[in-house]
């Protein structure tokens, strides 16, 4: 009788540290998820802040039209300047508005043609395509967050503690043609 209590008590003790470190792993997993999404939100938002910049040094160089360089420094103003709850529609109406700058006739062609225009052109792709990327990845990690913080065991035990699901960020981000013939 003794020997089957101390195997019951073992057993027990056993199962018990079995799911704390299956439990200490959830948790350590979900900080994990955090601080990746802590960082691609960083990387987003440099991402967003370099696209603006670069739209603005284009309205500012003098190669486009003065109606044209009005409307892109105006977008891309407002995306920079825009709060939280105002971001994304900011951000879409920056993408809307350099879509029509750069579609364009003759758009890469005028940008050739100006002694800094190459150079500018190539910052305006990759800020373009950095702000594309970093979006998914973005979304990517706020997508498997929020199916970690819905796990059972997450919620039964708070392993999120009091954070609120992740918000996706969704713009339109659809770079213009004139920039993806490149």
């Amino acid at each position: 009788m003794t020997s089957t209590l101390i195997t019951v008590v073992a057993v027990a003790l056993v199962a018990v540290v079995l799911f704390a470190v299956y439990v200490s792993w959830r948790a350590g997993r979900l900080d994990r998820l955090h601080i990746r999404l802590e960082t691609a939100q960083a990387a987003l938002d440099a991402a967003l802040l370099r696209r603006a910049a670069v739209c603005l040094e284009l309205a500012g160089s003098r190669i486009l039209d003065p109606a044209t360089s009005l409307v892109l420094a105006a977008a891309a103003h407002e995306a920079r300047t825009a709060g939280p709850d105002e971001r994304e529609h900011a951000e879409s109406d920056l993408s809307r508005a350099l879509r029509v700058v750069a579609d364009q006739e003759r758009f890469r062609e005028r940008l050739a043609e100006h002694p800094t225009g190459e150079a500018l052109l190539e910052e305006l792709d990759t800020a373009v395509a950095k702000v594309v990327y970093s979006r998914r990845f973005y979304n990517n990690a706020a997508a498997v967050t929020r199916t970690a913080q819905r796990r059972w065991l997450a919620r039964a035990l708070h392993l999120a503690g009091h954070t609120d699901p992740p918000r996706f960020f969704d713009i339109d981000d659809e770079p213009p043609e004139a920039l993806m013939a490149a």
